[in-house]
């Protein structure tokens, strides 16, 4: 038997609940002869008589009477489903996964999110700290947090922070039997806080610009960790240089508990975007979210 059309058994369920061709086509936005021309398909599939006609009513057969018990519930709960996909579509609702580094997430994300997430219950979000550069499709984030030039280029890349600018810091009393570093391969007779990257267990390299001069240096030292706060930390306790954004050194610099070295060497480079796929089918609750985090000078 070939498969019964949707349409098809929807109009027949129209007619027979109606008990009229005339209302069952006014109400699908049909003709007559369309409506007529439907059932008698689905009778001639299915072989079997499912409406009575006469010139003054139209009423279910045994078998249709049958079929309008078991398939009209079923089409009901099918066509309150799509409805309630298109309300998920239209409707600021559902989980939204994002993946950011600690910083980004601290400083970026969450003063803005929070006030986000109470005007719009409804929303769920994660937050997955990552320094891996993580796949975020095949992962299964919605999106991802990176400095600009970290974007892949078959993303849509939305700014949501202003340049950023990294501090070399250390304690006063880190510097009270060393002298500051003057350059950048000095840090090489420093000791260094590095900061252990998950993708290829590496250690992240301290960038530096002056003029036309782009350094990377590879540092050492006594403590290695894989957070911004547990280096910040570890900075403020003397146990060696740190590489840290200079917002989130600032607090400490202006209350003298770390002291910052080549500050000509640090340059500003493009702030953190919000980055998602290029095919991702939006909805209202995410593109409700990237406003919410869009840069706006």
């Amino acid at each position: 038997m070939q498969r019964t059309n949707l349409n098809d058994l929807a109009a027949f369920i129209t007619v027979a609940r109606e008990r009229s061709f005339t209302r069952a086509a006014a109400k699908l936005g049909l003709s007559q002869s369309s409506l007529s021309h439907l059932i008698r398909d689905l009778e001639s599939r299915l072989g079997i008589r499912l409406l009575t006609r006469t010139t003054r009513s139209v009423s279910p057969t045994e078998a249709g009477e049958r079929l309008l018990n078991s398939a009209g519930p079923r089409l009901d709960e099918m066509e309150r489903e799509l409805g309630s996909l298109r309300d998920l579509r239209d409707k600021p609702g559902g989980t939204i996964r994002i993946s950011s580094t600690d910083y980004a997430t601290d400083n970026i994300l969450w003063p803005r999110l929070a006030p986000f997430l109470q005007r719009y219950p409804d929303i769920k979000l994660e937050l997955i700290t990552d320094y891996g550069l993580t796949d975020i499709v095949a992962e299964r984030f919605d999106a991802g947090v990176r400095a600009g030039e970290q974007i892949a280029k078959d993303m849509i890349a939305v700014r949501i922070g202003p340049d950023i600018s990294m501090a070399v810091v250390g304690a006063p009393a880190y510097f009270r039997n060393r002298p500051e570093p003057r350059s950048p391969q000095d840090l090489m007779q420093h000791n260094c806080i590095n900061l252990r990257l998950p993708t290829h267990g590496g250690l992240y390299a301290w960038e530096f610009e002056k003029g036309k001069r782009e350094i990377r240096v590879r540092v050492d030292g006594q403590f290695t960790c894989n957070g911004t706060p547990q280096m910040l930390k570890a900075a403020l306790e003397g146990f060696g240089l740190a590489y840290l954004p200079e917002d989130l050194a600032q607090p400490y610099l202006d209350k003298r508990r770390l002291r910052r070295v080549l500050r000509d060497w640090c340059q500003p480079y493009t702030g953190y975007h919000l980055y998602y796929p290029s095919r991702r089918q939006t909805s209202a609750a995410f593109a409700l979210m990237v406003e919410a985090l869009r840069y706006r000078v």
